[in-house]
């Protein structure tokens, strides 16, 4: 399992973050050269693959996922894709920038049985000096049935 951030000291500091390109963050951080951030494990995901303007994530809802009716929250699903969406545009920001998103959008295409282990693969499809745009999945890992997906404006600053 991957490592991650369990206190406030663990969260890479800012000076690590500009030093390197978003892309070779992304890398340490599936190497657990950085610590994965708290809330991937809080949602019972982590980061599964890293390549240029291409991340995954895999992972299963559980019952601490679920609201009142006890199907697996929208949240869920909401951040699982803002992940994979953000992720894949951190893999293009240059040395010495970062990203915030500056909007996303999810659609539930179908109910998500508890424990149904998914991967989120989060797409790059514009980097430009100052914004990006993604797009992202979630579906089933063993039957590729598709749950969810989104998309995603972020604006790249610094420089």
């Amino acid at each position: 399992m991957p490592r991650f951030a369990q206190s406030p000291a663990d969260i890479p500091s800012r000076e690590t973050l500009l030093s390197m390109s978003g892309l070779a963050f992304m890398q340490a951080m599936l190497a657990d050269d950085v610590p994965h951030p708290a809330i991937a494990q809080l949602m019972g995901y982590h980061l599964a693959e890293v390549s240029p303007g291409r991340v995954c994530f895999r992972g299963s809802p559980g019952l601490a996922h679920t609201n009142p009716v006890g199907a697996v929250h929208g949240g869920w699903y909401g951040t699982l894709l803002d992940s994979a969406l953000g992720c894949a545009v951190m893999t293009a920001v240059p040395q010495g920038r970062w990203y915030t998103t500056l909007e996303y959008k999810v659609n539930l295409t179908r109910a998500l049985p508890l424990d149904t282990e998914v991967i989120a693969e989060g797409i790059l499809d514009h980097a430009g000096r100052t914004t990006a745009t993604a797009h992202a999945s979630i579906r089933g890992a063993a039957d590729g049935k598709l749950y969810a997906t989104g998309t995603t404006t972020c604006i790249i600053l610094g420089g």
